[in-house]
């Protein structure tokens, strides 16, 4: 059996947070599976590797029972959300949990968010201020927090506090945890959860034409979700649900503006290849983790039952086995299989939205500001496993 290469590198390093394909590239010559020291587990690197280990159900997101630890007291809140989360779930209930919720977020539902979004970019970008601004929270940020909103009937005059909270929450996957990090997560799903249930008492006793209600609604062989269980999926879609497209929106500019990408790129039949390859070429999310279910053997390596794999997102999808010309940004690039929305049982039941509004966001935005430009050097946040600018300049 080949000895696995052990790699060092702070996932919380400034050079490896501004350019983290390096590392990767460093990497990969030592085989689709190397051991990262500062995560303690073997990560995946390879297009196929990762996701055929998406699909492997000998893997998956939940600790094995008998390996599980208790966590602190003072992160009950989190936790108790975490628990009814079908992100960390397996089957059975991932199933159930899931089906629920794809009977209630339907595509027709998302395809008719089709005029709303539209109205609202060009909304934020009326709104633009003159000068040089920062476009996350101009445009990247507000759009899909403002979209999940409409969706689930939630006050969009809310939104800036979901961010709050959303942000507070989400910052627990990050390579940076702190104490106080911790701190603020719990605190953030316990407002976060009692806001989430005063809506859903709500629309128990007066039903709307929104997906909250439909959620309520949503049956299977008798079950419905239990109340805990609307509230971690209501705030799993609104954390989930505009994290990605957050990133995706920001680094996606980042990237277009830097190449100088030519406007056909965003013709109608061009818009979804050049989304595509925005999301190959630099994601919002560059790690998910899963646990090994029984004794098995992957890339050369033997893994016990509990063992951890980390799945690097950021570098299956610039594997040049995968990608012609893999380091370079291309956006006639013919659309092939990306990791960037997960796979396998998992994959994310957002992807749909998220893909909808880069595809209508991006060419309205160099439609209306074709003389957008950077007004600084782009810095990535200090935030792995998530991917995303601290901040994006431009002037229009």
């Amino acid at each position: 059996m080949a000895v696995m290469k052990s790699m060092r590198q702070s996932p919380t390093d400034p050079a490896f947070v501004q350019n983290p394909y390096a590392f990767y590239e460093e990497a990969r010559p030592h085989g689709p599976l190397v051991w990262w020291k500062e995560y303690g587990m073997p990560a995946a690197l390879s297009q196929d590797l990762v996701q055929a280990l998406f699909k492997d159900r000998r893997f998956g997101r939940e600790v094995p029972a008998e390996l599980a630890q208790p966590h602190a007291a003072h992160l009950d809140p989190f936790y108790t959300i975490e628990a009814h989360s079908m992100l960390e779930l397996e089957p059975p209930r991932h199933t159930r949990l899931r089906s629920l919720v794809l009977r209630a977020f339907t595509t027709r539902q998302i395809q008719a968010m089709r005029d709303d979004i539209h109205a609202l970019c060009h909304d934020l970008i009326d709104a633009f201020p003159k000068g040089p601004f920062d476009l996350i929270p101009a445009y990247a940020a507000p759009l899909p927090v403002a979209i999940i909103c409409r969706l689930l009937g939630f006050p969009e005059a809310m939104g800036e506090q979901l961010l709050l909270w959303s942000n507070d929450m989400v910052a627990m996957y990050q390579a940076r945890r702190t104490r106080e990090i911790e701190d603020r997560a719990a605190q953030a799903s316990t407002e976060f959860a009692d806001f989430v249930r005063s809506y859903i008492d709500q629309r128990r006793a007066n039903p709307s034409d929104d997906l909250l209600t439909q959620l309520i609604a949503a049956e299977e062989d008798g079950e419905k979700l239990s109340t805990d269980e609307l509230v971690t999926t209501c705030i799993l879609l609104l954390n989930a649900g505009h994290e990605a497209t957050v990133h995706s929106l920001g680094n996606g500019v980042k990237t277009l503006l830097e190449h100088q990408t030519p406007i056909e790129a965003y013709a109608p039949d061009r818009i979804d290849r050049t989304v595509e390859e925005i999301l190959r070429y630099d994601p919002p999310l560059h790690m998910f983790t899963r646990h090994a279910y029984e004794p098995v053997e992957i890339a050369g390596h033997q893994f016990k039952r509990g063992d951890q794999v980390a799945l690097l997102l950021g570098a299956a999808n610039r594997d040049p086995l995968a990608y012609e010309d893999a380091q370079s940004f291309d956006t006639t690039r013919a659309p092939l299989k990306n990791a960037a929305f997960g796979g396998g049982l998992h994959f994310c039941v957002g992807a749909p939205l998220a893909r909808l509004e880069l595809q209508i966001a991006l060419p309205i935005l160099f439609e209306r500001c074709p003389n957008l430009s950077l007004a600084e050097a782009p810095q990535y946040a200090n935030l792995y496993h998530f991917h995303g600018l601290d901040r994006l300049l431009v002037t229009s």
